[in-house]
C-alpha cells in the first residue's frame, strides 16, 4: 500500500508505508523493547534521525490541520486541509464543518477555544505506524488511541469586518487528531492560530513543517517541542507513573532557558473549576459517569460544554471512560438521529450541547446538567440544585441538574466543607461591586504572611488530615521559599487579569454615547485615551469580546483613526 503524497512530487520520492515502518521498527523498536517498553525521562533526540519519511512525524501528532470558513451561500466550509494529501471522507468533512462553529445563539465574540470528538467513517483504512501503536501501549489506559474516533481542537474567531458582506470576520483553524491531549492541543493553538488569522496559508504550512520535525509521542521522555519560534516542553504519561500522581515538567538543566512553555499535563482539564458550580453534587455526577448513565451537558458555548463533559469523562480516572462522548455536539451531527430517537432507551453516552432544541429534544434523558458561564479558577460560584426532570422545558431554564437519580453513597461532607471554604489568595480579590467603569481598576489587597496564618488555625490542613506534625511550621517555612514566590507572582497576575476584564465588562455595559453627550470634549478624549490604551492590552482571549465593543465604539464617535499626537492636541 503506497502513501500518497502531495501532488507535485516526483516518482521514488515517496516509499511503501509498510516497508517505511518496518524500517523504522527494525532500528528502534528493539532497544524499546528490551527496555521494557518506553524509556523514562530521556531527552529526545533531534526528531530527524528516526529514519522516518516526510509527513511520518506529523502524522505521529496530528491527522491533519483544517480551516473552515462561512461562505454566504454554502455555510460552513473546509477551505483548507493540510498536508494536501491527508483524506477526510465527505461525511467527516461535514461533521468537522458544522462542530468547528459555535451555534449561532451561543453569542461568541472574539477568540473561543473548545473540543469535539466524532465518529471516523466506516471503511477507512487503518494506518500501519506498528512503531506508533507500540509507544501506544506505553500509556495510561486513558490515554490510548480510540481507533473509531477523532478528535477536533478548536480556535474560532469571530470579529466584525465591515468589509465583509456578512459584516462579521469568522473562520477556525482546527487540529484533527487521534490523539485525546486537550491541554497541549489547546496550548499549540494558543500560540499559532492568532498569527495564522493574520499570515494565512504559508504560516500554515511553516507551522506543520515544524510539527513534521519533532520526535514522536514516546510516553515517559520529555519533549522539546519547537513551533513557530516557541518552544513547548511536555511530558506524556506511562502506565508505570504512580497512579494519583503527575510528573511535572520542571526546569532542570542549563539548556532549558531557551524553553518558552512548560506543560505540567498534556490531557488533564481544569476540573475543580468545571465542577465548581456543581460541586455539591460531584459525587453524585462521579456515580452516573462511574456507571455509564447517559449525561446531557447544556452549557450557553462549546467552551463550557466541552469543558464540563471532559472534566466528566476524566473524574473516574485512573479508570477509562469507555461509553462514547461528545464534548460538543450539535443538531446536524450523523449521529443526531442515533443518539436523540425516543423509540429506544437513551444510550450510554454524555453530551455536550448548546443548541436551545436540545432542551426539548432530550427532555427523555434521565440526567440533564445545566450550568451557567464557568467562572475563572479561586471563585466559588453559587451552588446549583437538584431538581425534577419535569421542569427542564428551554435551555434558559435555571441552572441546575435534573434528575431522579439517587446515590447509592453518602455525600462526603468533609470535602465538601473544604471545597467551600475560601481561599485567603481568593479573599484579596477586591468585590466586583467595587469597580467602577469611570475610575481605574481597584488595587489587589496586599497578602500578609501573619494574617494568613491566623486563618489556618481554624481551617488549616492539621484539622482534617490523618498525618500529624508541625504544619503551622511547614507552612510558616513555605512562605518563605522561592516556590511559593513564584506560585503567588503567577496567582497575582492572574488575579490582575480579571480585574481588568471585570473593569473592562463594567465600561462595556455602560452606554458610552449617552456618556459622551453629558461630559466634556476634554473628558471624551481622555475617556478615548484610555479606551485606545485598553485595546492595546486586550489581546487575551477572555478580554478580546470587550475590546470588540470598545473598537465599534471608537468607529461610531469617529475617533479611532486619531492618532496619539492628535488626540493631546485637541485635548489641549
Amino acid at each position: 500500500m503506497a502513501l500518497r503524497g502531495p501532488a507535485g512530487l516526483g516518482p521514488g520520492s515517496r516509499r511503501p508505508l509498510d516497508e517505511a515502518v518496518a524500517g523504522a521498527v527494525e532500528r528502534e523498536a528493539p532497544a524499546l523493547l528490551a527496555a521494557g517498553g518506553a524509556p523514562e525521562d530521556d531527552e529526545e533526540d533531534d526528531g530527524r534521525g528516526r529514519g522516518l519519511l516526510r509527513w511520518d512525524g506529523f502524522s505521529a501528532w496530528l491527522h491533519c490541520v483544517c480551516v473552515v470558513g462561512f461562505d454566504l451561500e454554502l455555510g460552513q466550509a473546509v477551505e483548507v486541509i493540510y498536508p494536501q494529501h491527508s483524506k477526510l471522507t465527505d461525511k467527516e468533512k461535514t461533521n468537522i464543518c458544522y462542530l468547528s462553529f459555535p451555534d449561532s445563539n451561543s453569542g461568541c465574540l472574539g477568540d473561543t477555544q473548545f473540543c469535539f470528538r466524532f465518529r471516523q467513517s466506516s471503511g477507512r483504512r487503518v494506518s500501519l505506524h506498528c512503531l506508533l501503536d507500540q509507544f501506544d501501549k506505553d500509556l495510561p489506559v486513558y490515554l490510548k488511541k480510540d481507533p473509531a474516533y477523532f478528535y477536533g481542537y478548536v480556535y474560532f474567531r469571530q470579529v466584525r469586518d465591515k468589509t465583509l458582506k456578512r459584516g462579521y470576520f469568522q473562520k477556525s483553524l482546527v487540529l484533527i487528531s487521534k490523539l485525546p491531549y486537550i491541554h497541549f492541543f489547546h496550548t499549540v493553538l494558543k500560540q499559532i492560530a492568532p498569527e495564522y488569522f493574520e499570515k494565512s496559508e504559508p504560516y500554515l504550512e511553516a507551522a506543520c513543517n515544524d510539527v513534521d520535525r519533532w520526535p514522536a509521542p514516546v510516553p515517559g521522555k520529555t519533549l522539546h517541542l519547537p513551533i513557530m519560534g516557541v518552544v513547548m516542553k511536555v511530558r506524556i504519561p506511562t502506565c508505570h507513573d504512580k497512579p494519583g500522581t503527575t510528573q511535572i515538567v520542571q526546569l532542570t538543566q542549563q539548556a532549558d532557558t531557551n524553553i518558552s512553555v512548560i506543560l505540567p499535563t498534556v490531557h488533564e482539564v481544569d476540573i475543580f473549576r468545571c465542577f465548581c458550580p456543581v460541586f455539591l453534587h460531584s459525587q453524585m455526577l462521579w456515580e452516573l459517569v462511574l456507571l455509564g448513565e447517559p449525561l446531557v451537558v447544556m452549557a450557553p458555548s462549546p467552551s463550557e460544554s466541552s469543558e464540563t463533559v471532559l472534566a466528566l469523562v476524566n473524574c473516574i480516572s485512573p479508570l477509562k471512560y469507555f461509553s462514547d462522548f461528545r464534548p460538543y455536539f450539535t443538531i446536524h451531527d450523523s449521529e443526531f438521529k442515533e443518539y436523540t430517537t425516543r423509540t429506544q432507551a437513551p444510550p450510554s453516552v454524555i453530551l455536550g450541547v448548546t443548541n436551545p432544541f436540545f432542551a426539548k429534544t432530550l427532555q427523555h434523558w434521565p440526567h440533564i446538567i445545566r450550568i451557567g458561564d464557568l467562572k475563572p479558577t479561586g471563585e466559588i460560584p453559587k451552588q446549583v440544585k437538584v431538581k425534577k426532570l419535569k421542569n427542564l422545558k428551554t435551555l434558559d431554564s435555571k441552572p441546575g441538574v435534573y434528575t431522579s437519580y439517587k446515590p447509592y453513597l453518602n455525600r462526603d461532607e468533609e470535602i465538601i466543607k473544604q471545597l467551600q471554604k475560601e481561599r485567603y489568595v481568593a479573599s484579596l480579590m477586591p468585590l466586583q461591586k467595587s469597580i467602577s467603569p469611570w475610575k481605574s481598576p481597584p488595587q489587589l489587597r496586599q497578602f500578609l504572611p501573619e494574617e494568613f496564618m491566623k486563618t489556618l488555625e481554624k481551617t488549616g490542613p492539621q484539622l482534617t488530615s490523618r498525618i500529624k506534625g508541625d504544619w503551622i511550621g511547614l507552612y510558616r517555612h513555605f512562605l518563605k521559599s522561592p516556590n511559593f514566590d513564584g506560585w503567588f507572582k503567577t496567582r497575582r497576575k492572574e488575579m490582575i487579569q480579571k480585574l481588568e476584564a471585570l473593569h473592562l465588562e463594567a465600561l462595556c455595559e455602560e452606554d458610552l454615547l449617552l456618556w459622551i453627550q453629558k461630559h466634556t470634549e476634554v473628558e471624551t478624549v481622555d475617556l478615548v485615551l484610555k479606551l485606545k490604551n485598553k485595546l492595546v492590552d486586550s489581546r487575551s482571549v477572555t478580554r478580546l469580546k470587550y475590546s470588540v465593543k470598545i473598537s465599534v465604539f471608537l468607529e461610531d464617535t469617529g475617533f479611532h483613526h486619531v492618532g496619539q499626537d492628535g488626540l493631546n492636541l485637541l485635548a489641549l
